[in-house]
């Protein structure tokens, strides 16, 4: 086949492929044309997760009549005053993101600068471009994009569900917003206000996108290295959650995800928070546009320093000492999860024996001393390596001691030496009633005498409502409480007292991470892991004897028990074998 050229509606459709991927990328150059604009407020309206409609208006200077076919041209832009591409001052300056738009959807641009008498439209569609006309309208601009990627149909059957579509676009106005809160935003999607933001300051637009929970218990942080100035707020150690959704990055205002400070921030709380989880953070770095290149990939999502050593340096010093000064306990979260007993699910396909840990499980604080290493459970141990004489042949044995608070002994019948995870353990133990009431069609649920009010951002908020049909299959029952709040009027029988907000953040964070249009079953799965999680024996409880021996029980009883709900193993065993390995008198 002979090499030809393309037409330019093709050219210009491969190349809106690279910009525009998604609804989010359109919401994202739209919204920071808005910005670059100077515009004080900003709204941002979708439907259909931004596939059937993305609309922006802001009160921006406004696109002159005489410029709006251009535009549209790729490449034409007014933010680029330094051709030398070395001092980026704008958020968008490639000049590339409404000609992109215009190839893959429907846009119109309606616009009126300051002098202007009217305001005037162009449209393009599918790269077919409508002549400038006038139409009523106020000061500003008002971009709509209608049925995305209608004329690049390859591109449309590869985009994700409504809902996953939507979490991204709200998402990407969630980042703008904290990277400019001297802008008023508002943010709706599918007729559903997200927030409503005036103009604030960086802790009050903090505490509005975090929660003002969140955001009270966090440290301000602001720090100085020759020309790169680190500043914003931090979580503490204890204020951690199970992703990474509340994390936030500004360089020199424009929201980025980058690699190198994703991972000087882990390295920071390396030590102080467990693995899995993520501390919250909004932090903003300001350095010269020299000392920066934002010119790395079309979505301008990608940055690379001049000086990665001194960014890296300046971000782990000046968090590792924010979280070295002392902090008040009363502005520290502090979650309380009760230990409730494992309920026996009707026409479940095992029966484990009359639960007697509900005698011991009611939760106490822990003591801020060392707990002893290890405590027999019984009177005496036995003088011979078998389980106790009164005690039947099970297969996990009987109960010798506790270790750390956290991990039991206990000695099987053959003589091997069993070690047991009591979280991992109950855990599954947990997961497996919630399981067997969920396959018979319904979740006991126990109505809260007074019902719980949890504040959480909005996202997290509208991601939780979003959900409640689901969550109501599995007895916890929830409704709007206002804007960034969620009332909780039942949860599950088998939780009796759960930290609500723990568990609603915490399931939040599942539904964000399982949200493509396959994974009903897989929420609802997360979500019973998480359920189980929450009600489990904490690691550091203190048990008596009948419930460790009613916990091993349990677990012979018990489908999977030999894994928790993540796949870790829940017990360890050391036959004779296996400990004459270990010293040395077997090969």
């Amino acid at each position: 086949m002979p090499i030809r050229r393309l037409a330019e509606t093709t050219i210009n459709r491969i190349a809106a492929g690279e910009v525009i991927e998604r609804p989010a990328a359109a919401v994202k150059e739209l919204t920071e044309n808005a910005l670059d604009a100077g515009a004080r407020r900003i709204e941002v309206i979708l439907a259909g997760g931004g596939i059937e409609r993305i609309e922006i208006i802001d009160d921006g200077g406004g696109i002159p009549a005489d410029e709006l076919p251009l535009a549209i041209e790729r490449h034409a832009t007014s933010k680029l005053q330094d051709e030398t591409l070395v001092r980026i001052a704008s958020l968008g300056f490639r000049g590339e993101a409404l000609p992109s738009i215009g190839a893959a959807a429907r846009l119109t641009l309606i616009s009126r600068p300051d002098g202007q008498d009217s305001a005037w439209r162009i449209d393009v569609a599918g790269g077919a471009v409508t002549p400038p006309r006038p139409v009523p309208g106020i000061k500003g601009t008002r971009a709509i994009a209608e049925d995305l990627f209608y004329a690049t149909p390859a591109r449309r059957k590869f985009l994700r569900s409504p809902r996953a579509e939507a979490e991204a676009a709200e998402r990407t106005v969630w980042r703008l917003a904290l990277s400019a809160p001297h802008v008023a935003f508002r943010l709706v999607s599918d007729e559903r206000v997200v927030f409503d933001l005036p103009a604030q300051d960086d802790t009050a637009r903090v505490a509005a996108l975090f929660g003002r929970e969140a955001a009270n218990s966090m440290i301000p942080l602001d720090a100085q290295r020759d020309d790169i100035r680190l500043s914003g707020l931090i979580g503490p150690a204890s204020l951690n959650r199970s992703t990474s959704q509340l994390q936030s990055f500004a360089v020199n205002g424009r929201p980025v995800q980058d690699s190198l400070l994703k991972l000087s921030l882990r390295l920071a709380y390396r030590d102080v928070i467990p693995a899995g989880r993520f501390p919250l953070a909004a932090l903003r770095l300001d350095l010269p546009n020299e000392a920066l290149d934002v010119n790395v990939h079309p979505a301008k999502s990608e940055l690379r320093f001049a000086d990665q050593n001194g960014v890296r340096s300046l971000v782990i010093g000046a968090i590792n000492r924010a979280l070295a000064q002392p902090v008040s306990l009363g502005t520290a979260p502090v979650a309380s999860l009760p230990i409730l007993a494992p309920r026996q699910p009707s026409g479940a396909s095992y029966a484990p024996p009359p639960s007697r840990i509900a005698r011991g499980f009611a939760e106490t604080e822990l003591a801020l001393v060392a707990p002893p290493a290890a405590r027999p459970v019984f009177a005496a141990p036995p003088s011979t390596a078998t389980a106790e004489p009164d005690m039947p042949d099970h297969p996990l044995g009987a109960p010798l001691a506790q270790i750390l608070d956290t991990y039991v002994l206990a000695l099987a019948a053959d003589g091997s030496l069993v070690i047991v995870d009591q979280h991992a353990a109950h855990e599954r133990l947990t997961e497996e009633r919630l399981r067997a009431q969920f396959a018979e069609g319904h979740v006991a649920t126990q109505p809260l005498l007074v019902p719980v009010v949890v504040d959480l951002p909005p996202m997290e908020t509208a991601r939780l409502l979003a959900e409640s049909e689901n969550l109501a299959k599995l007895g916890l029952e929830i409704e709007a409480f206002g804007p960034g709040a969620v009332l909780v009027r039942g949860v599950p029988a088998a939780l009796k007292e759960p930290d609500a907000a723990g568990l609603l953040r915490d399931l939040a964070a599942e539904f964000a991470e399982s949200s493509t249009p396959l994974a009903l079953e897989a929420k609802l799965d997360s979500a019973l892991a998480r359920l189980a999680c929450h009600r489990s024996i904490r690691a550091g409880r203190r048990l008596q004897r009948e419930e460790i021996d009613t916990l091993l029980r349990e677990m012979e009883a018990t489908p999977r028990a030999a894994t928790c709900s993540h796949g870790r193993p829940t017990f360890l065993k050391l036959t004779r074998a296996d400990l004459e390995k270990l010293f040395g008198r077997r090969a």
